[in-house]
């Protein structure tokens, strides 16, 4: 018994001297990273726009300030437990330097009748490549480095006023790096009907690259617009990092669309966050499609602050090979009279990784509150893996709230009906996988980004169903038992 309980002991002391050493070098590698970026940081303040602005420069100090202090998370934080950065904490970076993309190259990118396309390629604006269009009078496109440095107090209301940058520490580094992306303003009771398109490019060519694009976009009173951010890669080997932010404000009884589409290579990391903040009776449509990227998460919170205010937050992720793909939504009920909807649906295939982490929180005054929360998930091989936390928070008596998930596989009986109408096998899952990714497109308005849209989910099908064996793998027992219930 002695002999064991010294074994047990001796256990006991290697395990703890195993932990601290891993905590040792945890703690090594944080300051390592700090001092990475300390030394970005320093070089970013020298040439940033708008370094003599007072406000902005205490913003990025103090948003650079938190991100030393948090770090980047960990599987320790809930927010973040099915999700993995250490191949992003670990990485040496260097802030994207700007690169020359040939304007043949962007035709399969552009959307047909768009008012105007922002082109930013690693981050930074390329007036050459993008076209402004004929622009209305209520209405004002720019990118975010120009008009920091033409009209900096034009921004000081809105930037950096509704991003989280004390919960999350990606909010934090994007504003601490913020020097360029899309701006946005929208004039009281203007209405457009053609979408406004940010298109960002990836090129990285020799080394890690980060890029910190930053979108601000002010919709008054009474507008009606439609915003569409695509993200794609661009030749090049290397790691491109993009971490981004948006934030869009929506006024009183203003109707904004946004999409983010996300296509990159699958060497790229992706951290997109959109923040909105929405008024009284406020309508906003948040669609995302995360189709491209090794390493995605894509963050979507928006806080309705006025009374009436009614979000969508609708959104369709296509994983393959080894992509993580992870979603995180936070809805804020803030005031009396909201609604929310959330509908996400994840395709997984081969060993791909998806996360859908929708979170409801319900202030006490949002009485009358009405939330629905769903998320369904195909998975197309025994590798592929989906993690899936519906949560709710509730501080108020009055409300209607509901949450649900679903994970399942290709209906075997819808397949031998479409089969026995004489469609073959590959064919036939096909159509049943466009149905599914075609419940994500019913919920888009009719407009070119909709069909731009499609477009791309309808080509990424198909090319993940023509190189995949999953879809053609059914057993012959299966098979024979099938046949029989249809008879």
């Amino acid at each position: 018994m002695r002999l064991n309980l010294k074994k047990r002991a001796t256990l006991k002391s290697k395990t703890r001297a195993s932990r601290c050493r891993h905590e040792e070098q945890i703690v090594i590698a944080a300051d390592e990273q700090i001092g990475t970026y300390l030394e970005l940081f320093s070089q970013f303040q020298k040439r940033a726009p708008g370094h003599d602005v007072r406000w902005l420069r205490d913003l990025r100090e103090s948003a650079f300030a938190r991100f030393c202090e948090v770090g980047f998370p960990t599987t320790h934080n809930e927010d973040w437990r099915f999700t993995n950065v250490s191949a992003i904490s670990r990485a040496t970076f260097e802030l994207a330097p700007k690169s020359a993309v040939a304007a043949r190259d962007l035709g399969s990118y552009r959307i047909a009748n768009a008012a105007c396309q922002l082109v930013f390629v690693n981050g930074h604006f390329s007036r050459e490549l993008s076209n402004l269009g004929d622009t209305s009078p209520g209405l004002t496109v720019s990118s975010l480095g120009e008009q920091i440095s033409v009209d900096p107090a034009s921004l000081e209301a809105h930037l950096g006023r509704y991003l989280n940058i004390q919960r999350d520490a990606f909010s934090a580094l994007n504003t601490a790096f913020a020097e360029d992306g899309a701006y946005v303003h929208i004039r009281r009771g203007t209405v457009l009907l053609n979408p406004i398109c940010f298109l960002f490019i990836s090129t990285a060519r020799d080394r890690p690259v980060i890029s910190s694009p930053r979108n601000l976009i002010v919709a008054e009173s009474e507008t009606q617009a439609t915003i569409v951010e695509d993200y794609v890669s661009l030749g090049g080997d290397a790691t491109a990092f993009c971490n981004t932010a948006t934030e869009l404000f929506a006024g009183d009884n203003a109707v904004i669309s946004h999409y983010m589409i996300e296509r990159e290579h699958q060497e790229a990391f992706n951290v997109s966050t959109l923040r909105l903040q929405q008024e009284r009776s406020a309508n906003i449509s948040s669609h995302s499609v995360l189709l491209g990227g090794g390493l995605v998460r894509n963050n979507v919170h928006p806080v309705l602050a006025g009374e009436g205010s009614e979000c969508l937050i609708n959104g369709l992720f296509i994983g393959n090979g080894h992509q993580h793909l992870d979603n995180y939504m936070l809805v804020e009920h803030a005031s009396p009279h909201c609604a929310s909807r959330q509908f996400y649906n994840g395709i997984l295939d081969d060993r791909a990784h998806g996360v859908f982490h929708g979170r409801i929180i319900v202030h006490k005054d949002a009485q009358k509150t009405d939330a629905k929360q769903t998320n369904r998930n195909l998975l197309l091989s025994d590798d592929a893996r989906i993690d899936t936390k519906p949560q709710l928070e509730i501080y108020a008596d009055d409300v209607k709230c509901t949450h649900g998930a679903t994970i399942g596989q290709i209906e075997e009986n819808a397949l031998f009906y479409l089969r026995s109408r004489g469609i073959d096998e590959i064919s036939a899952r096909k159509l049943l996988l466009l149905a599914f990714a075609s419940e994500c497109l019913e919920r888009m308005a009719a407009n070119p980004a909709r069909d731009h849209v499609e477009q791309l989910i309808h080509g990424h099908l198909l090319k993940i169903a023509n190189s995949t064996k999953n879809l053609a793998k059914l057993t012959t027992e299966d098979r024979d038992r099938n046949w029989e219930e249809i008879g």
